[in-house]
């Protein structure tokens, strides 16, 4: 990786910041850091970061309310980090519109290829963003040259990277997009949780690289946020459906549903 752009790294703990300075400095990035949030988004707007690390626990305010002001003004590849991984706090960081989200300790390898996995897909998300248990076979999806699949109503087309239902324009983050996207072309297969993180993360996560809870547990958020804006019913799923201890597969297709 070779002149990737401007990297602003907002960590208050002087020997993490060197590590990740030294990590994206490496990659191929142009480090800029800070030390607390105010001064971390001041950073990120002037240099107008192409990627951004963000600690989570912050002197001043929280990396959380950091991450909100910076998407005010920027779509800045966002990776928030810290030593928490409860789920509440994975929630709070995909919501507020991170884009990955690491566990301390981590490994530089992991960094760097969390990193470039994200910087291979398209930089724009699908924004502004707007204010079961069965697991009978579902039907195959039409998936033509034109790159577009249609499943119960829901129109993806992964050229444009757009997602309709009944006509309706649905506006999904990256990482929503590219779940759905990769549960739509499986055509009804069972995605485990590990498929479905390495669905997220690119290339860098092969059959053998290891996948961890708090991988699996952004998956599952991930997910949940995808139901809220499908306004998928729990009890009888047009799209998601979930497979109890495996993952998630596509939901049959329901003849009383336009496709």
């Amino acid at each position: 990786m070779d002149g990737l752009g401007i990297a602003v790294v907002i960590e208050d703990d002087e020997d993490v910041r060197n590590l990740l300075e030294g990590v994206l400095s490496q990659a191929g990035f142009e480090v800029h850091t800070a030390m607390d949030g105010r001064r971390g988004v001041e950073v990120v707007r002037h240099k107008q970061a192409n990627i951004v690390t963000l600690d989570v626990g912050l002197p001043d305010i929280d990396g959380f309310e950091v991450l909100r002001r910076i998407r005010n003004f920027s779509d800045a590849y966002v990776v928030m980090l810290t030593g928490r991984t409860e789920e509440p706090d994975l929630l709070s960081a995909l919501n507020a519109g991170a884009d990955d989200y690491i566990a301390k300790p981590f490994r530089p390898r992991e960094l760097r290829a969390r990193v470039a996995a994200m910087l291979r897909r398209p930089r724009h998300d699908i924004v502004p963003q707007l204010p079961a248990q069965g697991v009978a076979p579902a039907a195959p999806v039409a998936f033509g040259d034109t790159g577009v699949l249609r499943h119960n109503g829901l129109v993806l087309d992964f050229k444009t990277r757009s997602v309709a239902v009944n006509g309706k324009d649905l506006e999904l983050t990256r990482s929503e997009f590219d779940l759905l996207h990769e549960l739509l072309r499986r055509e009804g297969a069972v995605c485990t949780r590990a498929d479905l993180v390495r669905a997220v993360r690119g290339d860098f996560y092969e059959e053998d690289t290891y996948i961890s809870e708090s991988d699996e547990r952004a998956v599952e958020v991930h997910i949940g946020n995808l139901r809220r804006k499908l306004q998928e019913d729990q009890q009888s799923p047009k799209w998601l459906q979930t497979v109890r201890g495996v993952g998630y597969r596509l939901a049959p297709k329901r003849p009383d549903l336009t496709s």
